[in-house]
């Protein structure tokens, strides 16, 4: 896509238009592809790596500059650079159908991948293919949705999932070491956040290695943390308790 301003006649390559609407007029700004994402996740911190020009337009392909009465009645200023935060922040990325479709078909399959990395059959413990959990998605008609993140759409589609298939979030296993004067009444506190108790033993401190629900792992940390003031530890065994070899379903 190539793209002149009559004003100056710079030539704008590689260009990702961001548009917002405000009092009734529509405003745009000419960003570089794939710098627009970094910008709002916070990787991109440089603002001259995303914009291509510091200028706001009514119209990018055309090169129509909007109007500073324009801009002071919608946005209160006629700063551009502080606008063009505002629309970057805020606008609505401009994309062909083709470049939305290919984003979509990425999205989806790296939803699904996240998915088959996180959880297992809670029968066999073994993990699901990723092609499988592709294929369980389209069965729920599951739809990509563009302005959340993979990894909060992975967290819903296993909720879903779980209506249809034996399906679970695979668990952690830890090893807590607790003081024994607080380590058996902070245990009864720790009991409704395990799933499993693999082993206990008591001799000069109280260790514990157990199965949990990653969901609990911060809650469990932060109570042995509060509980034994410090004097407490908690290692992580293992990420994921699984199965060797892939899950197949017919």
């Amino acid at each position: 896509m190539s793209i002149f301003t009559p004003t100056n006649q710079i030539r704008l390559t590689n260009v990702a238009v961001v548009r917002m609407k405000r009092a009734g007029k529509r405003f745009e700004i000419a960003c570089y592809k794939n710098k627009v994402v970094g910008w709002r996740s916070g990787v991109e911190k440089d603002l001259d790596e995303v914009l291509q020009t510091h200028s706001v337009f009514v119209n990018v392909s055309k090169g129509q500059v909007a109007k500073k009465e324009d801009l002071i009645s919608a946005f209160g200023t006629d700063d551009q650079t502080e606008i063009c935060k505002q629309i970057l922040t805020k606008g609505e990325v401009q994309v062909s159908d083709k470049e939305r479709h290919t984003q979509l078909e990425q999205m989806f399959r790296d939803i699904a991948t996240i998915v088959a990395d996180k959880c297992v059959n809670p029968e066999t413990k073994r993990p699901y293919t990723v092609i499988l959990i592709e294929r369980a998605m389209k069965d729920i008609h599951y739809s990509v949705k563009t302005n959340k993140s993979t990894k909060q759409q992975a967290l819903e589609v296993i909720k879903q999932l779980k209506e249809k298939m034996k399906i679970e979030r695979a668990h952690m296993r830890l090893r807590f070491i607790l003081p024994v004067n607080e380590g058996k009444k902070l245990k009864e506190k720790l009991k409704p956040l395990i799933k499993v108790i693999e082993s206990e033993d008591y001799s000069q401190q109280l260790e514990i290695v157990c199965l949990i629900d990653p969901g609990c792992f911060r809650e469990i940390d932060e109570l042995i943390k509060k509980e034994t003031k410090g004097k407490g530890s908690l290692e992580v065994l293992n990420l994921k308790d699984v199965e060797e070899g892939d899950e197949k379903l017919e």
